[in-house]
């Protein structure tokens, strides 16, 4: 079979998510469906904040140093102005302003 370099689907290469400006790509983490109490939650809960893992920074952040995050870092984000990625089956990954970024978690004594 042949490819044709019209139609995109003939590639077998992977695509990739570049964030521009103030941004940042982030995999949301799995929704919990169970307290630590053993409560189960409703599937369709609102949480106003969630956590996830830095994919990708813009060029812009990375160069600012007043952010300081870097790629796979855990981080808490408030998802208001998430644009979400349509790219993956499970539809996990999100455009972000780097803004809404509120918290990132890391171990005691652990530094960027």
């Amino acid at each position: 079979m042949s490819k044709d370099p019209s139609n995109p689907r003939s590639s077998a290469k992977l695509e990739v998510v570049e964030p521009i400006g103030d941004r940042v790509l982030i995999r949301k983490d799995e929704d919990k469906k169970q307290t630590k109490a053993g409560i189960h939650l409703p599937d369709k809960i609102e949480i106003p904040t969630l956590t996830g893992r830095i994919v990708a920074i813009s060029a812009k952040v990375e160069a600012d140093t007043d952010y300081p995050i870097s790629k796979y870092d855990r981080v808490l984000f408030n998802p208001k102005h998430a644009i979400p990625v349509e790219f993956e089956g499970d539809n996990r990954l999100f455009v972000i302003p780097v803004e809404d970024v509120v918290a990132v978690m890391r171990r005691a004594g652990e530094t960027d």
